[in-house]
């Protein structure tokens, strides 16, 4: 019986004095993040996956919240997006008419060696993040 309850102790005391197993868990894991979705960001995301991209109330672009891998040659929507990103970001006049021409890739380029990430001319994950960060924040366009 003495065994039996010196086994036990051993096993909790060392949990009662740090926390408990809860306690202990927190400590190792990182913090959670709540993100409020909306349903037809959500259904979006489900016919999609991969395509979502969170995207402010006052984005200052709103041509779509799609982020495809654009080059040159690409055209639409997400074109235009992207070179309203850049006029905000960076203070180009580029024509926001979504043909990823010669101007829309060196204006990319041009960007992306600005804010020290690959530079290939053209917009993929990385560089859609940065695009919408640089363009949104509210002392764009920033000086390169």
């Amino acid at each position: 019986m003495r065994r039996a309850f010196l086994a036990a102790a051993t096993l909790v005391l060392p949990l009662a004095l740090s926390g408990g197993p809860a306690s202990a868990a927190s400590q190792h894991s990182p913090p959670s993040v709540t993100v409020q979705v909306t349903g037809a960001q959500a259904a979006q995301a489900a016919r999609h996956p991969g395509t979502l991209v969170a995207q402010g109330p006052d984005d200052i672009c709103d041509y779509t919240n799609r982020r495809p891998n654009l080059q040159r040659g690409s055209a639409g929507r997400a074109v235009r997006q992207a070179q309203c990103y850049l006029n905000e970001a960076i203070g180009t006049d580029l024509a926001e008419d979504g043909d990823f021409g010669r101007a829309t890739r060196r204006t990319t380029m041009f960007f992306q060696q600005c804010a020290d990430i690959a530079v290939d001319g053209r917009i993929g994950a990385q560089t859609w993040s940065f695009l919408s960060f640089w363009a949104n924040q509210p002392d764009a366009p920033f000086d390169c």
